[in-house]
């Protein structure tokens, strides 16, 4: 079993900064892709940011330039922050792996979501 816990999420002013932490645990050999995803109030769901096992990040156009992942491997844990927020930024953030375990692969494992409310 594999599971993703997200924290860091909140209520912030517009122009302010918060800091989404993602913390993978169970029977990990190792974590392939991580990412961010969110989901505002009747949107569906979509990409924010990626990273790979080697570092290389993708960011969805509407963050490029205010969010940043990142990742420890050590720590099986990813990172984003996010600075500038605007009440666009309003949304439920999610966690998403690709995580090997010693038995079989899992290619997609979401974390339970973090709110994220951007308003003065």
């Amino acid at each position: 079993q594999v599971q993703l816990v997200e924290s860091g999420g909140g209520f912030v002013q517009p122009g302010g900064s918060l800091r989404l932490i993602c913390a993978a645990s169970g029977s990990i050999f190792r974590i392939n892709a991580m990412g961010w995803y969110r989901q505002a109030p009747g949107k569906q769901r979509e990409l924010v940011a990626v990273i790979t096992s080697g570092g290389s990040t993708n960011y969805a156009d509407s963050v490029k330039g205010r969010f940043t992942i990142s990742r420890d491997n050590a720590k099986n844990t990813v990172y984003l922050q996010m600075n500038s927020l605007d009440p666009e930024d309003t949304a439920v953030y999610y966690c998403n792996a690709d995580v090997l375990s010693f038995t079989r692969r899992y290619p997609e494992v979401w974390g339970q979501g973090t709110l994220v409310t951007v308003s003065s």
